[in-house]
């Protein structure tokens, strides 16, 4: 399954920031269980490659598993190494997109303006993540989508809640990552099914 189709069926990025591989397993069969295949393990949480590779073993031929906050490009050939399968960053920077396009993987940087944007899609992006979302809008979202190419999956991160969803996709959003609203270092499995739940029925 490709990435838009993925979307397609849930646009729902889990972030899972600050998960500890002794937990990452019963997060992610949550998760997957309430319909949300799409993981990812920012690099700035505890041996995130040790996640990366538990998730990759357990669940990686029915969800995609990535890393996020990925700031190198040594970084990106250790998420290869351990299963990872998509690359997905917090900043505009080509260099990143075109080391996980070297090692087969999806890349999903994150941008602010059209200029930033345009020099990802160059680089072979095959998501743009419009971050922080929290300062953009569904406006400015609609505005950059009329200059961009029509098949560029956009990905609002930052302050994205089941409420605010709706206005987002009607800008063409194409999905969405999900922090704090879906997982907190110490949450449980159970908190995480509940958090999940409040955003089932969550379609494009």
């Amino acid at each position: 399954m490709d990435l838009k189709s993925r979307l397609a069926a849930s646009p729902l990025i889990a972030i899972l920031r600050g998960v500890r591989p002794d937990e990452v397993e019963a997060i992610a069969a949550v998760l997957i269980e309430s319909g949300i295949t799409i993981i990812e393990v920012p690099l700035n949480s505890p041996d995130p490659f040790d996640s990366i590779a538990r998730l990759a073993r357990t669940f990686g031929t029915t969800a995609l598993i990535g890393a996020g906050t990925v700031m190198t490009g040594i970084d990106v050939a250790r998420v290869a190494d351990a299963g990872g399968r998509i690359i997905i960053t917090p900043h505009a920077d080509p260099a990143i997109v075109t080391a996980a396009k070297s090692h087969n993987l999806l890349a999903a940087p994150g941008f602010f303006t059209p200029a930033e944007a345009f020099a990802l899609l160059r680089a072979g992006a095959d998501a743009l993540k419009l971050f922080p979302a929290e300062a953009a809008s569904p406006a400015m979202l609609r505005a950059i989508r009329a200059v961009l190419p029509p098949e560029t999956l956009i990905l609002p991160v930052g302050g994205i809640a089941p409420d605010t969803i709706a206005p987002w996709q009607k800008a063409g959003a194409a999905g969405f990552g999900i922090g704090s609203a879906l997982y907190q270092r110490g949450d449980t499995p159970a908190d995480v099914a509940a958090k999940a739940g409040r955003f089932a029925g969550v379609t494009k």
